[in-house]
């Protein structure tokens, strides 16, 4: 399987990288298209210290962990139209943007790309592939809303930063890995964890 990743200015730059790690360490993954915005380098220093102003496949891999050798992680310039993901003749399993910022998803739902990630999406749309969005904002306004829902309709995925509570998280870890683990069910790649609702958790009798 190989599909595309863009990061945003959106905060929530832990659920990128967390992310990653999972599809890496996924097994069914071989690679990883990945592009960041502008500012999504500003958010993740600002965020996880982390310093990808210049990123290269060394320094995304000592990010996430990955040997420095490892191919998985193909980076892809944000102005680079050239690139294999802007092509709908180029096949990919889907595309997901976490976190995803208002103004990615208003470029998107406007079909007014100016960057790779604006026509990696608009790709993913109109060759009927699998396209998850992860907004991360709050409170949302008509203009927010109105966007993600035409999206919706286009065949979008939105699957908001908003992590469940039923397996009793412990950690903050607990929460980022669930919302993860959520993204990654929506491509049907396997993970280490259950997230689906059982029943179970309810005690007999009550």
């Amino acid at each position: 399987m190989e599909l595309t990743l863009a990061i945003t200015g959106a905060s929530g730059t832990i659920y990128a990288h967390r992310t990653l790690q999972f599809l890496a360490a996924s097994g069914v993954v071989s690679q990883i298209n990945l592009i960041m915005s502008g500012t999504a380098a500003i958010v993740a220093q600002v965020e996880m210290g982390a310093n990808l102003k210049s990123p290269t496949a060394e320094t995304i891999n000592e990010w996430l962990g990955l040997p420095k050798d490892s191919k998985v992680i193909r980076f892809w310039r944000l102005d680079n139209f050239a690139a294999k993901p802007s092509s709908g003749s180029y096949k990919q399993s889907g595309m997901i943007i976490v976190p995803c910022s208002m103004g990615t998803i208003g470029s998107i739902a406007s079909g007014a790309g100016t960057n790779l990630i604006h026509r990696a999406a608009d790709v993913t749309l109109k060759e009927g592939r699998k396209l998850i969005i992860v907004p991360r904002e709050t409170p949302y306004n008509s203009i927010h809303l109105e966007n993600m829902l035409r999206l919706s309709q286009a065949g979008a995925r939105i699957l908001p930063a908003s992590p469940g509570f039923y397996h009793r998280p412990q950690t903050i870890d607990d929460l980022v890995n669930h919302l993860c683990y959520r993204i990654l069910d929506q491509l049907d790649i396997p993970h280490d964890k259950k997230t689906q609702w059982t029943g179970t958790e309810v005690p007999e009798g009550d």
